[in-house]
This record gives structure tokens, C-alpha cells and sequence, in this order.
């Protein structure tokens, strides 16, 4: 049996960030991913965005993750060579009846921390983005995008450096309970850790049982893209987010350019009870190009279908929001969640590593 001092479940870039970050602390450590690969659940399956902070009530987990993990993110990007760009992000109103949810959003953005923040005129839309049609906007600087594949595969290299083993191909069968921490037993060895951190995503809820945890569910929620063909690539340099959705659920079909030049428009929404069906009843593209209004006439053959991700969120379709679950378990003295980190997961990677590591720290 291997003794280790944390077992990090799953692979996405929460676990992968929070293995880096207790690893640099000189703790030993190994991450347990059930796929051959990290990071080929919802990690890489969304639109890549560096959010600002904007849409997250203040003094929640989201919304602070989110503003320092964005300025970590970007520095860590810049110093390991990471393709990303700040290119800044539109939240349009397509007429005057938009005001006033853009100023809800700026008022929400200053209390997060956001002093860059501005609601701008058409005039202002026009010179920036000749193709975006739209009455006003909110103009949000420090919104980017990153290749989220490269940066899985750099927090693996990172936490692989400072001595973290990566476990792929691997799921926990079984665990038991003793004084000092979890035995648990995978398809391959069994494995004691002092602490373990469920870092699980999508299936985190089956984990926490699995290992003797507090019982919760996640809510597998799909989000779908369609892609402009290359003739049809509009010619916009930022990102274009209609005002969220009224449900709150998500931050509507938008116009999303990412590092390889791709132009996409999505995500939609919708819970389902799989968590693992990525293409079933896919939106035919004629909804999107319904959706992307402020484009002027977009055609359905301007159009194809294109991937889709499924969101670990935490809280069911009739409450509008949930936060992220990081926290020690109320039943096992020895388990750490990061559960239901859904967006803006990404842009907060690495500042959930550290709050992880910060808790896993004061079980050690």
C-alpha cells in the first residue's frame, strides 16, 4: 500500500491546480484521474473565456475567485507561454429597455473589485465593432480568452514538476476510513492519504459517496456551440454577450473567438439527467443564428454544428445561482471538496489551488 499525504480526485484544472499548489508546499501528492488524459471532461469543453467578475453577487466564492484567479491566470499564462489574449468583452442591449440591467451589471462589477468597467453608446459599439449592432454596451478591458487544452496540459507539467504524481487511467472502487486518513483502493493499488481532495466535477457527488462523505448532487447541465463557417467568419476582435439570461442560469449565446481563430456562438443551456451525453437533441443551427441578433442577418448556412460540454453545477434548474463548494466535509474529517465549479472555474483555477491547498494544509 502507498502512503501519500493528499490524493487529488480528477484531473480538470481544479485538481490539477490544486495538486500544484499543495505540491509546491512540499507535500507529497498524486492526482487520480479516471481518463487516459486530463482534462477531456468540461475543463476542455467551454468557451475558453477569462471572465472578469462581473455576474457573481459580491462576497460570494465566484466572485472572488474569479477577480484573483483572473490576474493570476493571466500572469501565469504570459510566464509559461500559454496561448491567451486580453481581448476585452461587449455585454450588449439591443435598445433602451437594456439600460438598466448594463448598469445592474456595472454596479455588481464594482463591488466586485472591477474599476475598469464602462457602459458605452453606440457610437463607441460602432468604432470598435463595426459588425456588432447594438444600442449600448457594458465594455469590460480584462475579459480574454485562453487555449484551455494547453492549459491543462501546463498545470499538469507545472504540478509534475514540483512533484505531484499523475494517475491517469485510474478510478477509486473502494474506500475505508481509519485514524489517520483514507485507504482507497483503485483499480490498479490501494493507496492511504492523510487528506483527500474531491476535485471529481461532474461525478464529485458520487465520489463524496463513494468515500464517506456529506450527501449532495450535481446537476449535469449541457451547454452546446455552433461555429461560423470560414466565409462567414464575422470580423470582430472582442468578445459579444447579450445581457444574461433572465433564469440565471447562463450569460446567453454569444459571439466567442478563440485562440486558434475559430468563431463560436454558445453556449446554450440545459439540465439533463445524464452526465455523460454530449450530443443527443442537439439545437439545429437555425436557433443559433436566431440567438445571435446583434450580428445583423445571420443564415442558418453561415452556420455548423460544433462541440458542447456538460457544467457540474450544484444547485437544481429552479434556484438561479450556486456557488462554488470549496470546504472541508461535514461527515469525514479526512475529505475536501471542490465541487460544483462550474463558471467561472476556469478563470478562478489557480486561486482555487490555493484555497485547497490552505485547507489541506490544516488537516496535515
Amino acid at each position: 500500500m502507498e502512503h501519500i499525504d493528499v490524493v487529488v480526485i480528477g484531473a480538470g484544472v481544479t485538481g490539477l491546480a490544486s495538486a500544484g499548489a499543495i505540491a509546491e508546499r512540499g507535500r507529497s501528492v498524486c492526482v487520480v484521474e479516471r481518463h487516459p488524459r486530463a482534462g477531456l471532461d468540461t475543463s476542455t469543453h467551454n468557451s475558453g473565456v477569462i471572465h472578469a467578475g462581473i455576474y457573481y453577487p459580491p462576497g460570494t466564492l465566484k466572485a472572488r475567485l474569479c477577480v484573483e484567479g483572473k490576474r493570476r491566470l493571466y500572469e501565469f499564462c504570459a510566464s509559461h507561454d500559454v496561448p491567451h489574449e486580453n481581448c476585452g468583452k461587449l455585454i450588449v442591449a439591443l435598445d433602451e429597455a437594456g439600460i438598466p440591467q448594463l448598469e445592474a451589471l456595472w454596479r455588481q462589477g464594482q463591488a466586485n473589485g472591477l474599476d475598469d468597467l464602462r457602459i458605452v453608446d453606440r457610437a463607441f459599439i460602432a468604432a470598435r465593432e463595426p459588425a456588432v449592432h447594438a444600442h449600448a454596451a457594458l465594455w469590460s478591458p480584462s475579459t480574454g480568452i485562453v487555449d484551455a487544452e494547453a492549459l491543462v496540459r501546463t498545470l499538469l507539467r507545472c504540478a509534475t514538476d514540483s512533484g505531484a504524481v499523475f494517475l491517469p487511467a485510474t478510478h477509486i472502487v473502494a474506500a475505508e476510513e481509519d485514524a489517520d486518513g483514507l485507504r482507497l483502493r483503485t483499480n490498479r493499488e490501494t493507496i492511504h492519504a492523510r487528506v483527500v481532495v474531491n476535485a471529481a466535477g461532474l461525478y464529485a457527488d458520487d465520489v463524496s459517496a463513494l468515500v464517506g462523505g456529506e450527501p449532495f448532487t450535481i446537476y449535469p447541465c449541457r451547454g452546446e456551440y455552433a461555429e461560423f463557417v470560414a466565409a462567414s467568419r464575422p470580423s470582430v476582435r472582442t468578445l459579444v454577450y447579450p445581457l444574461p439570461d433572465p433564469s440565471g442560469h447562463g450569460l446567453g449565446v454569444h459571439l466567442v473567438r478563440t485562440t486558434g481563430n475559430q468563431m463560436w456562438l454558445g453556449p446554450t443551456i440545459r439540465y439533463q439527467a445524464r452526465k455523460d451525453d454530449y450530443e443527443s437533441d442537439r439545437m439545429p443551427v437555425e436557433r443559433f443564428a436566431e440567438a445571435a441578433r446583434w450580428l445583423g442577418d445571420v443564415a442558418p448556412t453561415d452556420l455548423r454544428l460544433a462541440g458542447s460540454g456538460i457544467r457540474a453545477k450544484i444547485h437544481p434548474p429552479e434556484q438561479s445561482f450556486g456557488d462554488f463548494m470549496i470546504r472541508r466535509d461535514r461527515l469525514n474529517p479526512f475529505l475536501i471538496h471542490a465541487a460544483g465549479i462550474d463558471s467561472p472555474g476556469l478563470t478562478s483555477c489557480l486561486a482555487i489551488g490555493d484555497l485547497v491547498s490552505s485547507l489541506a494544509s490544516e488537516l496535515l
